[in-house]
């Protein structure tokens, strides 16, 4: 939501309810600041208007822009004024490329300064929650944005080694200067540190824990890309407009972009959009097994959140990341049916209830059940959530089979049918499928006995013939049936991503003029259909043995294709019917600048007429407590 839309929304609040009333009582000037602990959780005793604020600039460990001088990290703090005088404490960290363009959070919040250059106003509720129990809180200019110096390079290296500088900083081990140029300590934090961010920002805690570093002892990684790759791409094919690298960071860098144009370029030629293969390029920004950051080197707990109808940061990207972490990992997850959203926006008091507990424990030590509660959360529709042990859900693996006369079960199949690789919408594909389409294929279930719930990642094989060198293989599950669900798709002044503006505020923490800590309320945004895309998956037919390279197809030539399509959580009814769609390019996964589906331009289709072996073709289906389906 942009600042305009805010000022339009605030206009008609008329009432203002408090999530926290905090009033810190007056301390004795002989009493020794403490950290006071009631319930398991941390007491908010101290004040927000007297807190400390300043800035530091933290040495990286990289030279970004070239300029031969390693870049200068800005990092803007808060603290409790009594960490002044003995009292150490946690830090909560935020590091973000988008404190200029476009703003954080929702509402699309910037810093404000006071003329000595300190923070004022700090985007988002971390700040005016957190400080008064007793924690600092960080803001990090990520490298080559706001006051940082330097070239942001797109979920690079020198976008996480950034980061990891200040953990180092704040733990002993990396120099930071004041204005005067002056060596500044941090010998105020136990160097406890925990990250924090939504998107780019929980990637890049994501990509600094994966570093190993020391002192970061949790990342609360809200819908954060794991995969660069997986942001731009989908098996060879294309997700978002051509040149992303290089438009991303120069959005986010507000100097003259002739600045960091040798870093552009790189940018722009390593991301090969000619091709959509995975390289050297992607493997830096690969925090899963890249040589940066690893899944496998994370020391810190892991608290995950994803919207598995998410455009933007597919599902993938927590659940392939997630599977790769160490065993002896604490770990808590939600996974949701929302898109791009941070869950202080959709359930809200709980959000703040749990995430309070977790940093209590995992930055406090103070001893509370949070790891004695059910690790998962899952929402399986508006309103409605259930609790498990672990993600994905205990499951047996049904494998369907589309049929000659349209139906899909577990029996064998024969017989052929064809479509033409056109780029279409998810819903053009998905719509009446009982009439003939010549450009998908369209299998149904009967209709189910009983509720059957999906959890994980479905698989698909396909055998096939082309009559052109390669096509854009896609595949959509759909559940049939009329039902009230997640509206994830709408996108409007006032809704976005599976929510909307419900009208008034919820002030959480405490406040001051410039930063009153209250935002707008906001409720699941609902649609009532006959059907709903549940997960899709696509793949350039050249890139079937590998994502580095590709393989032209022979026409004519029969080839078993078996890939991953997207991971979901989501239970179909009963009486409701399952779906399988066979289709070429997916128009709602080309993404334009604005992160919708129109732009047009990125995978067009490639005109291949598409034989399939019905025999040969499958999807597999991670099911909870096996199947009504015969």
């Amino acid at each position: 939501m942009s600042n305009s839309q805010r000022r339009g929304f605030l206009a008609a609040v008329t009432l203002a309810i408090p999530l926290v009333v905090a009033g810190p009582p007056a301390a004795s000037a002989a009493e020794k600041p403490k950290i006071e602990v009631s319930g398991g959780v941390t007491q908010p005793v101290f004040s927000y208007k007297d807190a400390i604020r300043e800035h530091v600039r933290v040495q990286s460990s990289v030279d970004s822009d070239g300029d031969g001088k390693k870049d200068l990290v800005r990092v803007d703090i808060i603290r409790p004024k009594e960490s002044g005088s003995g009292l150490k404490v946690p830090v909560i960290m935020q590091e973000s490329p988008y404190y200029d363009e476009p703003g954080v959070g929702f509402e699309n919040e910037r810093k404000k300064y006071d003329a000595n250059g300190n923070v004022t106003k700090f985007p988002m509720y971390y700040d005016n929650y957190f400080v008064p129990r007793g924690y600092a809180f960080v803001s990090v200019d990520m490298i080559g944005t706001r006051l940082s110096e330097g070239c942001p390079t797109t979920y690079g290296a020198s976008d996480v080694l950034g980061g990891k500088a200040v953990v180092d900083w704040l733990n002993g081990r990396a120099t930071a200067y004041d204005d005067k140029g002056d060596p500044v300590k941090a010998s105020w934090t136990t160097g406890r540190t925990g990250m924090i961010g939504h998107s780019f920002e929980g990637a890049l805690g994501a990509g600094v824990a994966g570093t190993g570093v020391q002192g970061l002892e949790t990342i609360v990684n809200i819908a954060g890309y794991t995969s660069g790759y997986e942001t731009a791409r989908a098996n060879g094919t294309l997700t978002w407009f051509k040149g992303l690298q290089e438009w991303q960071a120069k959005r986010v860098d507000l100097d003259p972009d002739e600045k960091c144009a040798a870093v552009h370029q790189r940018l722009s030629e390593g991301a090969d959009d000619a091709t959509g293969n995975y390289n050297a390029y992607w493997h830096e920004r690969n925090y899963r097994t890249g040589p940066i950051s690893k899944a496998r080197n994370i020391r810190a707990s892991v608290f995950s959140v994803m919207g598995m109808q998410d455009r933007n940061v597919v599902g993938s990207q927590y659940s392939e990341w997630w599977a790769k972490l160490p065993r002896n990992v604490q770990r808590k997850t939600w996974v949701t049916q929302y898109g791009h959203l941070d869950p202080f926006w959709a359930r809200r008091e709980v959000w703040l209830n749990t995430l309070h507990q977790w940093f209590d424990h995992e930055l406090m030590g103070v001893s509370n059940d949070i790891l004695r509660q059910p690790r998962v959360d899952v929402q399986l529709g508006p309103d409605r959530w259930i609790t498990q042990a672990d993600w994905p859900a205990r499951t047996g693996t049904t494998t369907l089979r589309p049929q000659q006369d349209g139906s899909l079960d577990r029996k064998p199949s024969t017989g052929t049918g064809s479509y033409l690789d056109t780029a279409q919408t998810e819903i053009a594909m998905a719509t009446d499928p009982g009439a003939t389409n010549p450009n998908r294929l369209a299998f149904l279930t009967p209709p189910l006995k009983n509720a059957m719930r999906l959890s994980g990642t479905p698989s698909v094989s396909l055998k096939v013939k082309l009559d052109k060198p390669t096509a854009n293989l896609g595949v959509l599950l759909v559940d049939y049936g009329q039902d009230t669900r997640i509206n994830y798709r709408e996108r409007g002044a006032t809704s976005a991503e599976g929510l909307k503006i419900i009208g008034g505020e919820d002030c959480v923490g405490q406040s001051t003029a410039d930063d009153d800590g209250c935002y707008l309320r906001a409720a699941d945004n609902t649609a009532t259909s006959g059907l709903n895309v549940v997960t899709r998956g696509i793949l350039d037919a050249q890139n079937h043995k590998s994502l580095s390279r590709q393989t032209p197809l022979t026409p004519g030539k029969s080839y078993q294709i078996t890939w991953k399509m997207l991971p979901q959580d989501y239970e179909f009814k009963a009486g409701h019917r399952l779906g399988l769609v066979l289709t070429g390019a997916n128009d709602d996964t080309n993404l334009d600048e604005t992160g919708t589906g129109s732009g047009t331009d990125v995978e067009p289709g490639t005109g291949a007429k598409v034989t399939v072996d019905l025999a040969g073709t499958s999807i597999s289906l991670p099911l909870v407590n096996g199947t009504s389906i015969k």
